[in-house]
C-alpha cells in the first residue's frame, strides 16, 4: 500500500509537467472556456483528468505516490498564485487581461468573434444589469471569462 514503484522525484516531475501542460492548454483555449462552464466544458474537464491520470502516476497506485502527486499539484498551484499576486506581468501571462467588447452603445463584432463571445451573451449581461445597448458606456470580457458592463 505504501511501497512506491517509482522514485519520489519522478512523481514530482510528472506532476509538474502535466500541471504546466494543462495550464498552457486551458490558457490557449480562451477566456470563455474558463469563465462559462457549459455541459460540454464539464465533459472536457472530466476527460482531461482521466486522460492524464496514468501520465501522473506512471502506473503506481500507492498511497504515498498519490500523496506526493497531490502535494506537488497543490504546491504548484500555491506557487503560481503567489507569483501572480506579486507580479502584474506574470498575472497577465497566466490569467490574461480584460478585452473591450464595445463602447458607447456599439459592439465590436470582430473582437467578439475572436474572443468567441456571442451577441446574445452580451445582451444577457446587459439585461442582467438593467442596461440598454444605447446606455452602455463599455463592455468588457474579463480575464476570468465573465462579461462586465459599465453604464453611462
Amino acid at each position: 500500500m505504501f511501497d512506491m514503484d517509482l522514485p519520489w522525484w519522478e512523481f514530482v516531475a510528472r506532476g509538474a509537467v502535466i500541471y504546466l501542460a494543462l495550464l498552457v492548454l486551458v490558457r490557449i483555449s480562451g477566456k470563455r472556456t474558463v469563465g462559462q462552464f457549459t455541459p460540454f466544458d464539464l465533459v472536457v474537464v472530466l476527460l482531461l483528468s482521466e486522460a492524464v491520470s496514468n501520465s501522473l502516476s506512471g502506473g503506481d497506485s500507492s498511497v504515498t505516490g498519490g500523496l506526493i502527486l497531490a502535494s506537488t499539484l497543490i504546491g504548484l498551484n500555491l506557487g503560481l498564485g503567489f507569483l501572480t499576486s506579486r507580479s502584474r506581468r506574470a498575472e497577465e501571462l497566466l490569467e490574461g487581461r480584460e478585452v473591450l467588447l464595445g463602447r458607447d452603445g456599439v459592439l465590436y463584432h470582430d473582437v467578439m468573434r475572436r474572443q468567441r463571445v456571442s451577441e446574445a451573451d452580451v445582451q444577457k449581461v446587459l439585461r442582467e444589469n438593467d442596461c440598454l445597448l444605447k446606455d452602455m458606456r463599455c463592455a468588457f470580457l474579463e480575464a476570468d471569462g465573465t462579461i462586465s458592463v459599465i453604464k453611462r
